[in-house]
C-alpha cells in the first residue's frame, strides 16, 4: 500500500505539472497608429457626418466647412488682375502711326530712286530718303519694345495675385473634409455649425486591421529576439481560456527602460526591460488599450 501511495502522488504531481498554464515572455497592452484629422480652413463647419465607432473609406467624403469667404476673397483678386492687365496698351494701335509714316517714306523712297535712275534726281536726296526710312524703322522699334517692357510690368504685378488664387483654390478644395485613410472614427471633437480655426482637431481615427502589441521583455530574452520573428500572442477570452493570434515583431528597442507601473508588480517594477512592438491582425475582437500576452 505505501508503493502504491507513492506512485499515485508522483502521477498526480506531473499531472499538476502538466495542466499548468504556459506563462507569458512579456506582456503589454494593443494599440494602434491613431491620427488626428484637423481643420486646414476657417469657417463654419457646414457638415459632419461621422459617428464613434463608425468604419470610414480613405477618400470618403465626411463634410464641409464653409468658404463663402474664400470665393469672395477669390472673385476680388480676379476683378484686380483685370483691372491691372486693362492697363496693357494697344501695341498695334500705337504703332499704326509709325506704319503710315513707314508707307510713306517707303513710297517717297521709290520715287526718288526711279527718279535717281532717270537722272532727275541727285544721290544725296535718295540718301536722304533712305536715312528717312531707317528713322522712322529706329522709332518703330524703340516704341514697340517699350511698349512690350510696359505690357510685361503689368503681367508681373499680376503674378503675386495669381499665387493668391492659387492658394484659394487649394483652401477651398481643402474645405471639404475627407478621410485621408480606411479606419475607424475614434473620437470626434467637433460638430455641424461650430466654428473651427486653422489647426482645430475635427476627430480622430485609426486602422484597426492590425494592431500593434506594445509589450516588454526582460533583459535576458532581449538578445534572443530579431525583426520578423514570428511570435504567439494571446488574450483573455472568458474565464481560465485564452484566444490565440499569429504576430510578427515589428519593432525592438534600442534603450532599456523600467517596467511601466500598469505591467508588472512593485517588486519587478525596478527591473530594466525593452518595449517591442509585434504586428497582430485583427479579426475584430482585439481593441485598442486590451491587456495581451507574448510567448516567443
Amino acid at each position: 500500500m505505501k508503493h502504491v501511495f507513492y506512485f499515485s502522488f508522483i502521477v498526480a504531481a506531473l499531472f499538476s505539472c502538466g495542466a499548468k498554464d504556459e506563462g507569458p515572455d512579456a506582456t503589454g497592452t494593443f494599440e494602434a497608429e491613431e491620427i488626428v484629422i484637423s481643420a486646414p480652413v476657417t469657417g463654419a463647419i457646414e457638415a459632419l457626418d461621422i459617428r464613434e465607432g463608425e468604419p470610414v473609406n480613405a477618400g470618403q467624403f465626411l463634410g464641409w466647412i464653409d468658404s463663402t469667404q474664400l470665393y469672395l476673397r477669390k472673385k476680388q483678386l480676379l476683378a484686380q488682375i483685370e483691372a491691372i492687365l486693362s492697363r496693357k496698351p494697344h501695341i498695334a494701335t500705337q504703332l499704326a502711326a509709325y506704319r503710315v509714316q513707314l508707307e510713306t517714306a517707303e513710297r517717297e523712297l521709290q520715287r526718288v530712286e526711279n527718279l535717281y535712275r532717270a537722272e532727275a534726281a541727285t544721290r544725296k536726296q535718295v540718301d536722304d530718303a533712305r536715312a528717312q526710312v531707317a528713322v522712322i524703322r529706329r522709332q518703330m522699334e524703340a516704341h514697340r519694345s517699350s511698349l512690350d517692357i510696359s505690357s510685361q510690368g503689368l503681367v508681373s504685378e499680376t503674378l503675386p495675385l495669381t499665387a493668391q488664387i492659387e492658394q484659394i483654390d487649394h483652401q477651398i478644395r481643402e474645405s471639404r473634409i475627407v478621410s485621408p485613410i480606411d479606419g475607424t472614427v475614434l473620437g470626434k471633437y467637433a460638430a455641424a455649425h461650430e466654428l473651427v480655426t486653422v489647426g482645430k482637431p475635427l476627430f480622430k481615427m485609426a486602422n484597426l486591421d492590425a494592431l500593434d502589441l506594445r509589450a516588454y521583455v526582460a533583459g535576458a530574452l532581449f538578445s534572443q529576439l530579431k525583426l520578423n520573428q514570428p511570435v504567439r500572442v494571446r488574450v483573455d477570452d472568458g474565464k481560465d481560456n485564452y484566444r490565440e493570434y499569429p504576430g510578427v515583431v515589428t519593432w525592438i528597442s534600442d534603450k532599456a527602460e523600467f517596467t511601466p507601473k500598469t505591467i508588472q508588480t512593485k517588486e519587478e517594477r525596478a527591473d530594466l526591460v525593452y518595449a517591442v512592438k509585434i504586428r497582430v491582425e485583427n479579426d475584430g475582437f482585439l481593441k485598442i488599450g486590451m491587456y495581451g500576452e507574448a510567448l516567443f
